[in-house]
């Protein structure tokens, strides 16, 4: 009876709203997820590992809610500024996450994209955190069920895949992992609503449905190439002007990070070696090997000034 009990109270509490928000993880992920959660009326936490990151992070959230409260607010400046203060008053930040936990209602890692890593933060927190509180990955890529599987809280884990800039763009991916419960599922739906964006119900798959497709898409662009049926430039071309895309597959594997398409290809390579379409690309892995990141490194696949 009491563990019937005890399930019922868990599955009030995993349906019940979100109010208390922890994002772990202050880079441009992180502080995009913090600010969008603090304009919706959520308390916020903001962590990381040290003081210097966290002002980073305040700084660049500031100056986000500038650029959306110059635009919003066009001639009542006054209001704007009151907007502002607003919502960074419902952030605070802390470098102690498993004292944060411990009153949170949802913990949303957008920390480094290692299996690992993920899997020692959430374990840790799983012992800090009460019963109701939900864990979700921003991952991109990772298994959540694996990120999970450090955790007993299989029940109260699932996905919030953010798309950068968060503040702008409007989809979240809400992943839904073998283990998670339809309740905790369901809070996650309504939670990315509460935020004003639009969720996408997705499995826990490789790539789950963006990634899915845009990566083999990417890379199928780059063996194109490498079998010379198609310069880059040419093919960016005929991707924006024949398919509508805004970019062409070298230009936006530039804007990624060439790392990050190499970490994710080689990552499901791995666990699905016979699939051609997570065959890794010998120039992806030179350019690389070579420190040719693309925008953030001034030169991948074009240079960039």
């Amino acid at each position: 009876m009491a563990f019937v009990t005890r399930q019922f109270i868990r599955s009030l509490s995993s349906s019940a709203a979100i109010k208390h928000v922890t994002i772990i993880g202050g880079g441009l992920m992180g502080a995009g997820i913090a600010q969008v959660a603090a304009s919706t009326g959520h308390s916020v936490v903001l962590v990381d590992t040290s003081e210097d990151i966290l002002k980073k992070s305040a700084k660049g959230i500031e100056s986000s809610l500038k650029r959306v409260a110059k635009k919003k607010f066009a001639e009542k400046p006054e209001d704007g500024e009151a907007f502002i203060q607003k919502v960074l008053k419902n952030i605070s930040t802390s470098t102690d996450a498993a004292s944060v936990v411990q009153g949170t209602d949802l913990v949303v890692d957008a920390i480094v994209e290692n299996l690992k890593v993920k899997q020692d933060l959430f374990g840790a927190l799983d012992k800090a955190a009460p019963e109701h509180t939900i864990f979700a990955s921003n991952t991109s890529s990772l298994s959540i069920a694996d990120i999970a599987s450090s955790t007993a809280r299989l029940d109260r884990f699932g996905g919030l895949h953010f798309f950068n800039p968060v503040p702008m763009m409007k989809l979240v991916e809400v992943i839904k992992a073998p283990g998670t419960s339809q309740q905790t599922f369901d809070a996650l739906l309504e939670f990315s609503k509460a935020l004003g964006k639009h969720p996408v119900s997705c499995k826990d798959t490789p790539g789950f449905i963006v990634n899915r497709l845009l990566v083999p898409y990417m890379l199928e662009a780059v063996r194109l190439h490498e079998r010379g049926h198609g310069s880059k430039e040419d093919i960016d071309v005929a991707m924006k002007l024949g398919a509508g895309y805004p970019m062409g597959p070298f230009e936006l594997l530039d804007y990624v990070g060439l790392d990050t398409s190499k970490f994710i290809i080689d990552g499901w390579h791995e666990k699905d070696p016979d699939n051609p379409l997570f065959a890794p690309s010998p120039l992806l892995n030179k350019l690389v090997a070579e420190g040719k990141l693309g925008k953030k490194t001034g030169e991948g696949f074009y240079k960039h000034k």
